[in-house]
């Protein structure tokens, strides 16, 4: 008999799920499932799984940007704010700035504040004031109200307020923990470095404005030393990192390789014209196309014989009509190695802390142009490459330097 008045049915272990001779006024139970039977309604396949990781993925890469934003906005209004405040009105200066027009969320600001501090939850002395409880929103009113007083710092107001709008969309989205689709999340990291580089936080590194310097890049420097991004082939290199981006002002441009068909193919004899007359220096080492190492080449990409030689030959005779246009032909200089190729690299200003490479192996059944790529940040942060050890080198790119300059060393100049 149960608590409730009902009597329980008798168990049954022959017949599934009970008698079904259950008398008026039992009540009926279900038999449980067995250890791990969970139902295909709470089950997560391989796609799903794959989608949530997506998400989160995403909706992280937003948060970092959206982190930075904010607490470059925090520290702006601080910077601004704060001496026209502070002297009248102390700790409570946020307050008499929000003013009247603000007191309803600066009031909710100050008690979140409070039950942080009774609960413990803040870890940082640092961020023990109201303005570290303020929202990117509420960071936005306060430049608003003040802006005559950021004019004289930020004089583009109307790309801070259009940056804002578009990253508010994304707030809302990675707070709530809902989907964010890949052209929002393109969207608000193109929002957010505008913003951080309009309110004076944008690298000033030359390779920046080349390779756009990612916030998630800065984060996990230590774990991936120099390298900055890795593209499946070369046609994906290109389509996010066009050639223009790459060898476009360069003053420096080192290349080695078999036939340097990234440079070649891909960026035109009157650019490198221009780079080279503009005081530019550029060196360039092809695969000897009468070498044996071609040959062998030859036969692991399956190709007919002198098919790939001719390629190289054709790539090194359109370099000497540059190099011939130019009234100081020093600046420009063509050599070949006979060595076997191991590695295609493009050393963009390699000889200083700002330089990027795009560096290619060979694969033995595989073309170049099919070949995962890397690409190499020499430096970050004003030229410091961050790494885990502090004794250990750079990264990656002084090895393939290195190892070019050593192959010049041994190879021959092209008349």
């Amino acid at each position: 008999m149960g608590s409730g008045g009902r009597e329980l049915p008798p168990g049954d272990e022959g017949r599934e799920g009970g008698s079904p001779d259950v008398r008026p006024g039992a009540v009926s139970l279900a038999r449980p499932m067995g250890v791990g039977a969970i139902g295909p309604e709470l089950d997560w396949g391989a796609e799903a799984w794959h989608e949530v990781r997506t998400r989160a993925q995403r909706a992280g890469r937003a948060y970092i940007w959206l982190n930075l934003v904010e607490q470059r906005l925090r520290t702006v209004v601080a910077a601004v704010l704060r001496p026209v405040y502070e002297p009248v009105h102390g700790d409570d200066w946020v307050v008499a700035a929000a003013g009247p027009a603000g007191q309803e969320w600066v009031q909710r600001a100050v008690a979140v504040r409070e039950v942080s501090r009774r609960k413990g939850y803040l870890l940082d002395p640092a961020d023990d004031n109201v303005l570290s409880f303020l929202t990117l929103p509420q960071l936005r009113e306060l430049m608003v109200q003040h802006w005559p007083c950021f004019e004289p710092y930020v004089d583009r107001r109307r790309d801070v307020e259009l940056a804002l709008d578009e990253l508010e969309v994304t707030r809302n989205v990675v707070s709530r923990n809902r989907a964010l689709s890949e052209a929002v999340l393109s969207q608000a990291e193109r929002a957010s470095a505008r913003l951080l580089e309009v309110l004076g936080a944008g690298s000033d590194v030359p390779s920046a404005r080349r390779l756009p310097v990612d916030a998630v890049e800065d984060l996990v420097g230590d774990r991936y030393a120099d390298v900055v991004a890795v593209h499946p082939d070369r046609v994906r290199l290109l389509r996010q990192f066009p050639a223009e981006d790459i060898f476009g002002g360069a003053r420096r441009l080192d290349a080695l390789g078999i036939g340097l068909n990234l440079l070649v193919q891909n960026f035109s004899g009157r650019r490198l014209v221009r780079l080279a007359e503009a005081g530019g220096r550029v060196r360039l080492l092809f695969l000897n196309p009468a070498s044996s190492a071609v040959k062998r080449r030859e036969r692991e990409l399956g190709v007919k014989r002198g098919e790939l030689s001719r390629a190289v030959e054709m790539n090194i005779l359109h370099m000497r009509r540059v190099r011939s246009r130019l009234r100081d032909p020093g600046a420009f200089e063509i050599q070949v190695f006979d060595e076997t190729p191991r590695f295609t690299a493009y050393l963009v200003d390699g000889d200083g802390s700002d330089g990027i490479a795009v560096v290619q192996s060979y694969l033995a059944r595989t073309r170049g142009i099919e070949t995962p790529v890397m690409v190499l940040r020499n430096g970050r942060n004003g030229g410091k490459v961050v790494t885990a050890d502090p004794l250990d080198e750079a990264g990656l790119f002084p090895a393939y330097r290195e190892e070019f300059e050593l192959m010049w060393a041994d190879s021959r100049p092209v008349s």
